[in-house]
């Protein structure tokens, strides 16, 4: 299903499609600035995209993609994403053709630990989005960041289709992208946040070395949203990436 996109940008360069953490809107990109034809989505049931049909797996989200690529006509791009983005970029980078340079940021592979999800998911049908907003946005962020930033991050979720939530979380759960690893040959950087509790930087190293061909790199003082808390530092490292294809 093709929802919501933006395409910003000189025609002429090349186009870095960037995809959203689960839970955040087009509007994690705000700050953001690279010398590319952007692309940005919303995931299903996020932002303005329409929600999910029924359940999903991140090979649907990924093939969301390659419609939206097909109906803009875009052959092969480079891909930045952030958190379930990055593991639709995973499979996208595996299983097509589509991808010529990949980015991966504060992300996993797999979760041995089910039981997180598990929980999440069990209050998300029983009372929704609201008793576990601030919490989830607390794994999102420093606690010395931005006060205003956070409440408009945590507007954002609040306002997600929850069964569209609830359709990725379990998505999320349910992969193993492990077996996919070898397959990628996309050159790619692999960032990972030390503050970052949702996917701790030994999840981006398991990433980093099982990839041929791969950079890992660690920003300091960020969490889990780190593009948007070190926005800068993550810009210099995806400029020098990209901007040597």
């Amino acid at each position: 299903m093709i929802g919501h996109y933006t395409l910003t940008g000189p025609e002429d360069a090349p186009v870095l499609v960037l995809g959203n953490a689960l839970g955040t809107t087009t509007e994690l990109w705000r700050e953001f600035a690279l010398p590319f034809r952007l692309l940005r989505f919303d995931h299903r049931g996020h932002g303005r995209s329409a929600p999910t049909g029924g359940p999903c797996a991140i090979g649907d989200l990924a093939n969301d993609v390659v419609e939206l690529l097909d109906h803009l006509q875009l052959r092969q791009v480079h891909y930045c994403g952030v958190s379930l983005g990055a593991m639709v970029g995973m499979w996208l980078a595996s299983h097509t053709d589509r991808i010529s340079r990949l980015a991966l940021m504060c992300t996993t592979a797999w979760y041995p630990d089910k039981s997180l999800w598990d929980e999440r998911i069990e209050v998300l049908r029983s009372r929704g989005m609201e008793p576990l907003a601030d919490a989830i946005v607390s794994r999102w962020f420093t606690p010395a960041f931005s006060p205003a930033v956070v409440a408009r991050f945590r507007a954002d979720l609040v306002a997600v289709d929850v069964p569209s939530y609830i359709a990725c979380a379990e998505a999320i759960r349910d992969m193993d992208l492990r077996p996919d690893l070898a397959k990628i040959d996309a050159p790619t950087v692999v960032i990972a946040a030390a503050q970052d509790h949702a996917a701790p930087p030994e999840f981006a190293r398991h990433i980093a070395e099982e990839l041929p061909d791969s950079e890992l790199y660690v920003v300091a003082d960020a969490a889990h949203l780190a593009v948007v808390e070190a926005p800068k530092t993550i810009s210099v490292i995806l400029d020098d990436h990209f901007g040597n294809s």
